[in-house]
């Protein structure tokens, strides 16, 4: 009889703990509530995240978007985020500041403020800073969850 009590027990703990975890997933692939407050995202320098090459900004990630996220990179001169790559996503680069070498498919190009830079999906591309000041540019991407 002290058997089946424990394994009572057991099986008991083990059913809440699997609603308690079915719960807490529901909760993080829900969407967000989406309002005025947090869909206005000002810039602010202490929220950056610091990277080799300089920092980025995200406004907006794929834990809040439906299907894009937007995100500022600034790249200190002469290096760049990452070699040149690809991926299934279309991606849409926009020079804010700076100089910047754009490679897509084995041809390069430099650009500078106020030019949008497409990379089509499975394309490789990469942009890196050309200039002697810090290179700052939008990055939208389709987020293909």
């Amino acid at each position: 009889m002290k058997s089946l009590t424990i394994l009572k027990t057991a099986f008991t703990v083990l059913f809440f703990q699997q609603i308690a975890f079915s719960q807490e997933t529901k909760k993080e692939t829900a969407p967000p509530q989406y309002t005025i407050e947090n869909c206005v995202n000002h810039f602010e320098l202490d929220k950056a995240k610091k990277t080799k090459v300089g920092y980025q900004y995200w406004f907006a990630d794929k834990d809040f978007t439906q299907e894009n996220t937007l995100k500022m990179s600034i790249v200190e001169p002469g290096k760049s985020t990452h070699a040149p790559h690809h991926h299934p996503e279309e991606e849409f680069f926009y020079i804010l500041e700076g100089s910047a070498s754009f490679f897509l498919d084995g041809k390069t190009i430099v650009v500078g403020p106020n030019t949008s830079l497409y990379c089509p999906p499975n394309a490789e591309h990469g942009i890196s800073n050309a200039g002697k000041t810090d290179l700052k540019y939008l990055v939208i991407k389709k987020d293909l969850r």
